[in-house]
């Protein structure tokens, strides 16, 4: 029966953004949904940015591990991207009337630039995309009882299609539609399981203080290793074709920085509810939590709750994972054919050759990460470090380009190119006792700085 209303689920949701992808007529609505979108979609689309796998399942392992400290990265992190995002580049960028984040390289610096900037801005999605699919294969594990790369697949296949025919009016509206569900999902869920335990109060009676610290001790290895979690989602996100795609749809700059901070408020109250059932759960049955913490969640909803909770449970968060990593397979896919194909064939690609060339490219990236997924099973760690990239070397050229007018292309470059070494040296070389993240963002910042003053014609 479970697996029967799954499917029936599935279905639905593909039907219905196949009913939405009627109105893609261009690759600007293909990628922008025409800049029509109104607040309450451009807001849900913002929302379901991250409220999926991490938020679910691999936010609420890492939280039963390590309490609050170990999710500032998500939720946390993430609600304070949205705001910084609100605050500082949706207005000027909106204003832009851009499609793609590259344009805006280009625009800004110049069309070597924008390649260079392409080629960052696109495989950071890869390990994102996978954390949705092993997500979705953890769910058919489950219900199913099929591998877990099995499941990974076939979610693969699936999703793929409904992202090739819907294009952003359909995610738009599929997001509207699945974050309603799965915020009713949830809370039923936290309602069931509080009153197994007995009330909220028995439940967080239990819980060790220690599990509710939020703030570094006065350590300067603490306090930069808190720091950098706070900056992983929180200004790593920032330069991602994915929130620009999400804030650019909006009807209008209004719109756009009004559902960010509507977003942001949602998405940190809402997210907070897999954390509650989490806590529930350890405190119901805490002899069955061995095993992997990223499936503690499905199993409890499967054994302990009614079927009409486990269909809405399930149906709902594999449908909100659907629209995540929809919209995740098409931002890179944009950046790919905008800012990459069409620029070698010397602009000579009609609109409609752009648009056949995008869903192609949604290929392309559907089976690379589906190999990751594969590969790599935890969810939290694939999508930091897809976030990661993107902080070390797009977020200076991005943040500087709209502050500092004195920033030139050849301290772009360098920012990006610098920052990804720094990234990797000491990440794999030479591992300091604090996150890499942090001496490969200031040196990704002080090459941008020193290359824009250096070479002032770049």
């Amino acid at each position: 029966m479970l697996l029967l209303s799954i499917i029936a689920y599935l279905l639905l949701t593909v039907a219905i953004g196949y009913w939405a992808s009627r109105k893609v007529k261009t690759s600007g609505d293909f990628m922008l949904a025409g800049r029509s979108l109104p607040i309450m979609l451009s807001s849900a689309a913002l929302f379901a940015i991250w409220f999926g796998s991490e938020t679910v399942f691999g936010a609420s392992a890492e939280f039963l591990q390590g309490g609050l400290y170990a999710v500032i990265e998500d939720p946390f992190g993430a609600a304070l991207c949205l705001v910084l995002f609100g605050l500082f580049f949706a207005r000027k960028l909106y204003n832009m009337n851009l499609l793609t984040l590259g344009d805006y390289f280009k625009y800004r610096y110049g069309k070597r630039t924008e390649l260079i900037a392409s080629i960052f801005l696109a495989p950071p999605y890869v390990g994102y995309i996978a954390a949705q699919l092993v997500a979705m294969g953890l769910i058919l594990n489950v219900v199913v009882g099929i591998e877990v790369w099995q499941g990974v697949v076939i979610s693969a296949i699936v999703v793929t299609f409904y992202t090739f025919i819907g294009g952003m009016w359909a995610i738009s509206i599929t997001d509207f539609i699945q974050s309603i569900i799965i915020v009713i999902g949830l809370l039923v869920l936290s309602f069931v399981l509080a009153d197994k335990a007995g009330g909220v109060a028995n439940v967080l009676s239990e819980v060790h203080p220690r599990n509710y610290k939020f703030v570094p001790s006065w350590d300067i290895k603490e306090i930069t290793t808190y720091i950098a979690a706070w900056s992983v989602l929180g200004l790593g996100s920032i330069p991602s074709q994915d929130i620009f795609q999400r804030v650019m749809s909006s009807g209008s700059v209004k719109i756009a920085v009004r559902s960010c901070f509507i977003a942001a408020g949602l998405y940190l109250t809402i997210a907070m509810l897999p954390l509650f059932i989490s806590l529930c759960t350890k405190y119901l049955y805490a002899d069955q939590l061995a095993g992997d913490a990223q499936l503690v969640l499905p199993h409890m909803v499967l054994m302990h709750t009614s079927m009409p909770v486990q269909i809405l449970f399930f149906g709902s968060l594999l449908s909100a994972i659907m629209s995540t990593t929809s919209s995740a397979l098409l931002a890179p896919a944009a950046i790919f054919s905008k800012n990459l194909i069409q620029p070698l064939t010397k602009n000579t690609l009609s609109d409609k050759q752009l648009l056949y060339v995008t869903r192609l490219s949604i290929l392309f990236f559907a089976i690379v990460a589906t190999v990751m997924a594969s590969l790599r099973e935890n969810i939290y760690e694939l999508v930091a470090e897809s976030s990661i990239l993107s902080l070390v070397s797009l977020f200076a050229s991005l943040t500087f380009g709209l502050y500092w007018k004195r920033t030139r292309s050849t301290g772009a470059i360098l920012s990006m190119v610098m920052g990804l070494i720094a990234w990797l040296f000491f990440e794999w070389v030479y591992p300091l006792e604090i996150p890499s993240l942090v001496p490969a963002t200031t040196v990704s910042i002080a090459s941008l700085i020193l290359g824009s003053l250096m070479w002032k014609k770049g």
